[in-house]
């Protein structure tokens, strides 16, 4: 069924480039189509960025290039858009950090330890240097090409029951990305991890098929998360980042002008994006608070430190999966004294 979904994607933007290529003559008749596909709403970092990079890459290629952008699960969910990204059905995603590693690429999965990395400032560091450069080359083993690391921001629990002790996540069912490292903090806590894709959480928080969830304000905002959770607990405990990807066949296969001006148009989308993040959920957090309906939950500074204590030993269970030479890198160049 879904490679029949694939398939049918396929021909239809066959169909639309012949129609393109029926109307008059033009240099903006027949532009390349990039497909730009991502689960989250428009609004939200990761959304303003694409409409960003939309409206540059047009602009700095006289129209010869169209971005055509897929919020919001319109096309696929998360488990099925790095599958059609390296079948062809769409040319660019911004997966989470987490997705990498069911298709193989684990070391992705180090940005989700619990307090790696204390700020953006930080995150810059590894984002902006060799570790971040490095880890991109990965990818293209894969069918693509990492072009940019765009953030989210920092994550926050949430559940119908106030999160201020470890003690207190015992027994409840967390919505998690399907990540190893994500499941590892959650059994930690005594919690049950369940994978999930992101538009189902709304829905399985209202049903109570799942207890709680974490993820960054603007997305807790954004999908309306805050109406069915009560509390939230502002934790800080994680990063939620993507990197954008694209098809490497068809970036390799681009003419060099058109893709040197899609470049460009990507490091500036990237910066306005990087930009809008902090603002982004710092104005979540606002309107959740306006909303009054779910109460934002400060942690002391002895529940923070209890919190940081109960997370350790999720760095010794994914070791072995992500490499303890990357987690100690990491932790260098992030001047971590988590483990």
């Amino acid at each position: 069924m879904q490679q029949f979904k694939f398939r049918h994607l396929i021909a239809t933007a066959a169909s639309l480039a012949a129609l393109a290529l029926a109307g008059p003559a033009s240099a903006a008749d027949n532009p390349i189509v990039i497909k730009f596909s991502h689960v989250v709403a428009s609004n939200t970092p990761k959304g303003l960025a694409a409409d960003k990079f939309k409206e540059l890459a047009e602009k700095y290629t006289d129209g010869k290039v169209k971005v055509e952008v897929y919020p919001n699960s319109q096309l696929y969910k998360d488990k099925e858009e790095l599958e059609a990204l390296q079948l062809g059905a769409v040319q660019m995603l911004a997966p989470s950090n987490s997705k990498f590693g069911p298709i193989g690429i684990k070391e992705f999965e180090v940005f989700d330890l619990p307090y790696i990395l204390p700020d953006l400032a930080t995150l810059r560091k590894v984002t902006d240097g060799p570790l971040g450069a490095r880890l991109l080359k990965l990818l293209e083993p894969k069918g693509m090409i990492g072009l940019a690391y765009w953030d989210n921001g920092f994550k926050q629990m949430s559940a119908n029951k106030k999160l201020v002790d470890p003690a207190d996540y015992k027994g409840l069912k967390f919505r998690i990305q399907s990540s190893k490292v994500l499941d590892a903090q959650f059994r930690t806590l005594g919690a049950i991890p369940q994978v999930m894709a992101f538009s189902e959480v709304y829905q399985a928080l209202q049903t109570g098929v799942v207890d709680g969830q974490e993820n960054t304000p603007s997305n807790i905002y954004t999908q309306k998360m805050h109406e069915v959770q009560k509390y939230i607990t502002l934790t800080n405990h994680g990063y939620i980042g993507y990197v954008v990807v694209v098809n490497k066949k068809f970036w390799d296969g681009l003419p060099p002008d058109i893709r040197a001006a899609c470049e460009k148009a990507m490091k500036e989308a990237t910066a306005y994006g990087n930009g809008q993040s902090a603002k982004e959920n710092d104005d979540a957090l606002e309107e959740i608070r306006k909303s009054g309906k779910s109460e934002l939950v400060k942690l002391t500074p002895a529940q923070d430190e209890a919190m940081r204590k109960a997370m350790q030993p999720v760095y010794k269970d994914v070791a072995g999966r992500v490499g303890q030479p990357l987690i100690d890198e990491f932790l260098k160049e992030t001047r971590g004294t988590t483990n």
